[in-house]
């Protein structure tokens, strides 16, 4: 059955949501590669980090956040959190019938390039923690030593735009230690947040590690999950994008714009949520069909 038959036309937004900025860095790659489809960016800044949060909560949110999307229209959704991909992707396909394409850490890729059989994977203490990362590295990297390291905080450097300096640096030094000290070759961000502070990790790294970030193969799993269903757009360029945030517009809206590179776009504020509403957002739908950004 076609997955987006009855529901969404071809041109209807594609939804992604992280919790938080991070995920811009997926939203980036689609936009390059899908330069015609509409999107809708969630930023769930009021709740973010994800990676401290129980498992139960965050299933429960993603999947508020999900039903979210689906209320604006959405025909397929995107999970651009590690963290929400590792403890509920499971989880919201059971319980929702759309095309789901969820981010995870690129251990396979990482363990097919390291030379040393060795590689590192950075990520949020939740990840490192779940077995859904174990279950990951068993079957696609059970023949690589994995230096896993957790990174408190990192995340939230992010949300705060604070993507170098002294004391960043001094953050990541201490988080790349383990890896340098180490035989690891390739180094994984296994977190949406993260690619924000490749200039710094390389830097300090000086070209120890290659550097492996799933956003890319995400957009191509888009594009794949899309014509299968047979909702890819038909438009070759001009989509429209659409940002939405839990955290306060005044504070989310500079620090979208600065890592989306947008010159002009508007953050709209997510509604409270709950289990037993659904909520559509008018001006999220007029810009999909009126407004180029």
């Amino acid at each position: 059955m076609n997955p987006c038959a009855g529901r969404a036309p071809s041109n209807a937004p594609i939804g992604i949501f992280d919790s938080g900025v991070g995920g811009l860095s997926v939203w980036r790659s689609i936009r390059q590669a899908l330069p015609g489809e509409n999107l809708l960016y969630l930023a769930d800044s009021g709740y973010a980090p994800y990676g401290d949060r129980s498992p139960d909560w965050i299933r429960a949110r993603t999947a508020q956040l999900v039903q979210f999307l689906l209320d604006q229209g959405c025909k397929a959704i995107v999970i651009a959190c590690n963290t929400a991909t590792m403890l509920a992707a499971a989880y919201l396909r059971a319980h929702f019938s759309v095309p789901i394409i969820a981010i995870e850490p690129a251990v396979k890729p990482a363990a097919a390039l390291s030379r040393s059989g060795c590689i590192a994977l950075m990520a949020t203490r939740r990840t490192i923690e779940s077995t859904g990362l174990q279950n990951l590295i068993s079957q696609h990297a059970a023949q690589v030593q994995v230096v896993r390291i957790a990174c408190p905080g990192l995340a939230e450097r992010v949300e705060a735009l604070q993507l170098d300096g002294p004391d960043v640096e001094h953050e990541l030094h201490r988080y790349l230690k383990p890896a340098l000290s180490s035989r690891a070759d390739t180094l994984v961000l296994g977190c949406t947040h993260y690619p924000f502070l490749r200039p710094s990790i390389e830097r300090l790294s000086a070209g120890r590690f290659q550097i492996v970030e799933p956003s890319f193969a995400v957009a191509s799993q888009v594009r794949r999950r899309l014509h299968a269903a047979g909702c890819l757009g038909v438009r070759s360029a001009g989509g429209h994008s659409v940002f939405i945030s839990s955290a306060p517009p005044a504070q989310a809206q500079p620090i979208i714009q600065a890592l989306s590179g947008l010159p002009r776009m508007t953050v709209q504020p997510l509604p409270t949520l709950d289990t037993d509403s659904s909520y559509a957002l008018p001006c999220a739908r007029s810009t999909f069909s009126q407004v180029s950004i």
